[in-house]
């Protein structure tokens, strides 16, 4: 593998070398630490499910199904055999995740509590008004939990039948449980039907677990080395990404790494930018498998836009929050990751009553090149994304362009 070396005039003198990569190996570096880069990286079943999790950080949890919701389709990207069932045991029985903030709403290792900590303690400082809950509402709300046990908002509803009650309206008593939530007074100890149930911390955490609150500096090495360990590299930006107050101490810490020889500088020809990474990553850069996968817009590879630009080329945007005049693909387009390119987006919706994966618009870079194995490819990714759907067949309506419409529809009849 060939490196290419030099000083960086922003770079301590006495740290190791910076290093320059060609953009196909930084691009491998980036599939490869987020375990799209063969069949199955992370092994199976459960413990499949919690060694991806650990290693790319979290899973953002969302709420659209028009596909499958986000946590389940990431996770299915990197499992061949996932089943939801094990997200729900790891998270209710084994209390091996947790559901918390991280990018957004995530299940992230149980491991990482103590770093969700900061978070919490900024909640509780009332530093972030939302959401604005009554103190009286909340305390009842502590004291019912603390006395029946794990409950969901829907078990604050009001009863006609009894009177004097009419303040549990669902409103305040969902606000109440989730200023709780994330002030770190009550966990999400697991969902039913999508909907969170809640438990006091104290009675639903693991033994054993690190309560302790990390200093911010633990807290921001913490954040450096885990965007590298689940990007294989990063900038300082995105280490302190949505985390107030970080990004000057990350800087600091990240010189102190520097100087350390924990990390290493590095560039990507062709890319402005510094990012930061270990000797370990750019001596064990991984082959990747010329497969085709449909991602979630919320795919950790892809949800730092500006980075997925810069290395990929491929400037895309979730077009389900724009107005749909203005739509360019379609409502829910999924990127769509061929080796160490992105080749298009496809928008696709799942009719789950006629069992039906609808592929809206299929939308191909100019660029990408159609032989034989890419139909292949991507004809039996399809197959399989439809299945993972729980869907029977698929319902063509607008490719781009259309001449591979034809080939990829004569194709994926071969597979049944």
């Amino acid at each position: 593998m060939e490196f290419i070396f030099y000083l960086a005039a922003s770079i301590p003198s006495n740290c190791m070398k910076a290093r320059t990569i060609h953009i196909e190996q930084a691009r491998r570096m980036a599939i490869g630490a987020q375990g799209l880069h063969c069949k199955s990286a992370f092994g199976r079943g459960k413990q499949g499910i919690l060694c991806a999790i650990r290693q790319i950080g979290y899973v953002q949890i969302d709420t659209i199904s028009v596909v499958e919701r986000a946590h389940h389709h990431v996770l299915w990207s990197r499992l061949p055999d996932y089943r939801k069932k094990h997200l729900r045991i790891l998270q209710k029985d084994d209390r091996k995740i947790i559901e918390h903030w991280s990018h957004a709403l995530s299940y992230l290792p149980v491991e990482d509590y103590r770093y969700t900590l900061p978070i919490k303690r900024y909640f509780r400082e009332h530093r972030d008004p939302w959401p604005k809950s009554d103190p009286k509402i909340k305390s009842r709300v502590l004291e019912r939990i603390l006395n029946e046990g794990p409950l969901m908002a829907r078990d604050f509803k009001a009863t006609r039948n009894r009177k004097g009650d009419g303040w549990w309206d669902w409103k305040p008593a969902k606000l109440a449980l989730e200023r709780l939530f994330f002030e770190g007074k009550l966990v999400v100890t697991h969902r039913e039907k999508f909907q969170k149930v809640y438990d006091l911390a104290d009675r639903a955490l693991p033994e054993g677990i690190n309560c302790e609150e990390p200093s911010r500096s633990e807290y921001a090495r913490f954040l450096i080395r885990r965007t590298i360990h689940a990007h294989g590299f990063a900038s300082a930006a995105s280490m302190s990404y949505q985390r107030k107050g970080m990004g000057n101490m990350v800087k600091d810490e990240i010189e102190k790494m520097l100087h350390e020889e924990h990390i290493i500088p590095m560039y990507v020809k062709g890319v402005d930018a510094v990012y930061y990474t270990t000797i370990e990553n750019l001596e064990h850069i991984p082959r990747v498998r010329k497969k085709v996968r449909f991602l979630s817009p919320f795919d950790n590879l892809v949800i730092q836009r500006e980075r997925l630009l810069d290395l990929f080329g491929f400037d895309y945007q979730i077009e389900c929050y724009v107005p749909k005049v203005k739509r360019k693909y379609g409502y829910f387009s999924l990127p769509v990751l061929y080796g160490t390119e992105m080749i298009g987006r496809a928008d696709m919706k799942a009719e789950r009553k006629r069992n039906i994966l609808h592929i809206k618009n299929l939308v191909l870079e100019d660029g990408a090149r159609f032989d034989d194995r890419l139909i292949h490819e991507f004809a039996e990714a399809l197959v399989g994304f439809m299945r993972f759907q729980g869907a029977a067949t698929i319902k063509w309506h607008q490719c781009q362009p259309q001449v591979v419409r034809s080939a990829l529809e004569k194709k994926v009849e071969s597979f049944f």
